[in-house]
């Protein structure tokens, strides 16, 4: 296994561009194009991933357009890509009709949020859906959005055909104080992982990414996943997902599409950051960080879910998620293993899915609690309860007291509502500035009593956005 010690290359509005050696990898996309590159179109405003002024597009080479934010992303992982900035829009006749619409429109007062929502846009009349949705990572303070909203409800794609970027091998950036590793294959991975144990593993970065953006560090070592191939896999089989650890989330919520018992499970994905995070956060990557509040780990459990991991040594094993979480930040990563793959079955016919968030904002927020259900009723009994929650302990995990007291009993509200008071024997919750324990201890408890009118009376709006 060779790897190839080089420039950064990728396509720039359509245009080859080779970085210069001594480019520092793990510089970000938009330091880089507001400083070396001289595109100051792209503007800096959280830095975090926030408020999407620093919005660029992905131009994938099956035609889809992926807004990210620039902050987050690293120069070294757009090796091999294809990136569109607001300057790539325009062309010999002016502005991009996006841009003369937004102008018209009055859609635009100080400008500063514009050209990320000139991208967001973009990429939104080709990939369709919700302007709210596609609205959601762009924060825009002055003109209260309806001027915006009205732009987007014209949107046509302009079908311009996405450029093709190379087909690049394994490479190693070096620069002084950091080496990232860019793996194109599974082999060339592992190899670098037995080799480089301390090094961050680093998928979409949307976690990760905040050292760079946010706290100014530079981690002397990455390994860089996005380019492995074989991460990418994605199938929906009859009774499971198949999911690569380098899938992102909006490449899983297209997927999600064909199979709609999981359709609660995309409700959720839409709400797990923006379209920008959707656009570079990995499932595989959700899972390394181990966060407590992980939106994604309670469906995983509550449907049973299994991770597979690899490594040169001893090939490839499986866990369930709940066995590989191990506590706070924690996991049953070896220090020489990736994580390969998610095996998500998909619920039995006769099963009803329920994933649950409660957070300060509807969309864009870290959950204060999340929650999912899996639960069997039949003949007016409960057969099977999965009741998985995160934010309530040092990791997401099960309810096995609250389930216990829901298998084999009635179905009606009496039993949710000691199944909530059982809740209280499963988990001791921490306080943090997000909510108080006793605020999460009640928030579960509601949430679990909901599931019983969901499913008894869906008739019902039992959602503040309903």
């Amino acid at each position: 296994m060779r790897f190839m010690t080089g420039c950064i290359t990728f396509l720039l509005n359509g245009a080859p561009r080779q970085l210069p050696a001594e480019t520092p990898p793990g510089m970000t996309l938009l330091d880089w194009l507001r400083g070396p590159g001289g595109l100051t179109g792209t503007k800096e405003g959280c830095a975090e991933g926030d408020c999407g002024a620093c919005t660029v597009v992905l131009e994938e080479a099956d035609g889809h357009r992926v807004p990210i934010n620039a902050c987050l992303a690293l120069v070294g992982q757009m090796h091999g890509r294809a990136v569109r900035t607001v300057e790539g829009l325009a062309g010999p006749a002016g502005p991009h009709p996006i841009q003369r619409a937004m102008a018209e429109g009055d859609a635009t007062q100080c400008g500063f949020c514009t050209p990320g929502i000139v991208m967001s846009a973009w990429a939104h009349a080709r990939e369709g859906g919700s302007a709210h949705e596609a609205l959601a990572g762009n924060l825009c303070r002055c003109t209260g959005y309806r001027p915006i909203l009205d732009v987007f409800a014209g949107l046509a794609d302009d079908g311009a055909p996405s450029p093709t970027p190379p087909e690049l091998a394994d490479a190693t950036f070096t620069t002084e104080g950091q080496v990232f590793h860019r793996p194109a294959t599974l082999a060339g991975a592992l190899m670098l992982r037995a080799a480089h144990p301390a090094a961050l593993l680093w998928a979409g970065g949307t976690d990760l990414g905040l050292l760079a953006s946010e706290h100014r560090q530079t981690p002397p070592a990455i390994l860089g996943l996005s380019g492995v191939a074989e991460l990418q896999a994605l199938a929906v089989e009859p009774d499971r997902l198949v999911v690569g650890a380098g899938v992102t989330y909006g490449r899983l919520q297209r997927a999600l599409a064909a199979a709609p018992e999981l359709a609660s499970l995309m409700g959720l994905l839409t709400r797990l950051g923006s379209r920008q995070i959707r656009g570079m956060g990995t499932l595989g990557g959700n899972l390394g960080t181990a966060s407590p509040i992980g939106d994604m780990l309670p469906p995983l459990m509550a449907l049973g879910a299994e991770v597979v991991l690899a490594s040169a040594r001893a090939g490839e094993r499986r866990l369930p998620v709940a066995a590989f979480l191990t506590g706070y930040r924690q996991t049953a990563l070896a220090p020489d293993e990736i994580i390969l793959r998610v095996l998500i079955p998909r619920p039995p016919a006769d099963a009803v899915l329920v994933c649950e968030k409660l957070s300060k904002r509807h969309d864009q927020d870290i959950s204060t609690l999340s929650a999912a259900f899996l639960l069997r009723v039949a003949e007016g009994m409960v057969t099977e309860a999965r009741l998985a929650f995160g934010g309530m302990a040092a990791t997401a995990a099960r309810a096995p007291q609250a389930e216990a007291a829901l298998a084999g009993a009635p179905f009606n509200e009496a039993s949710f509502a000691l199944a909530a008071e059982a809740l209280r024997q499963d988990f001791a919750p921490l306080a943090d500035w997000r909510g108080g324990a006793g605020y999460r201890q009640q928030g579960a408890a509601g949430l679990l009593r909901r599931l019983y009118w969901r499913l008894a009376r869906p008739d019902l709006a039992l959602e503040v956005q309903a």
